[in-house]
């Protein structure tokens, strides 16, 4: 594993990290945190729906606030995930009810 990159654990469930050395600044994929906090059979369904709930309640577009990056997926290649720096996990957070949402931001944020 490079240096950039690195597994966070919450729960024994990994969240996928990368590390921006010039913005010196950590960005957490932002399908593994849906993943651990809404244990969704397809968080990837639930972050697109997610995004559309949320422009239309808030008038909010969560993709601005993220990047695409590539990590390494459970299949060994790298894909561009939705990435989003400490910040901007906040508030994707503040936008899924569960009740693991404050342990997580205490233990990986």
């Amino acid at each position: 594993m490079k240096q950039d990159t690195a597994i966070k654990l919450f729960e024994e469930r990994k969240i996928r990290t990368h590390f921006d050395e010039q913005m010196e600044e950590w960005y957490f994929s932002v399908i593994d945190v849906v993943e651990v906090l809404t244990n969704s059979a397809n968080p990837r369904d639930y972050w697109f729906k997610m995004k559309q709930r949320v422009e239309l309640e808030d008038g909010i577009e969560l993709s601005t606030i993220c990047r695409q990056l590539k990590l390494t997926s459970s299949d060994g290649k790298k894909y561009n995930t939705d990435c989003a720096n400490a910040q901007s996990l906040l508030r994707i957070i503040q936008s899924i009810p569960s009740s693991k949402a404050e342990p997580f931001i205490y233990v990986c944020i």
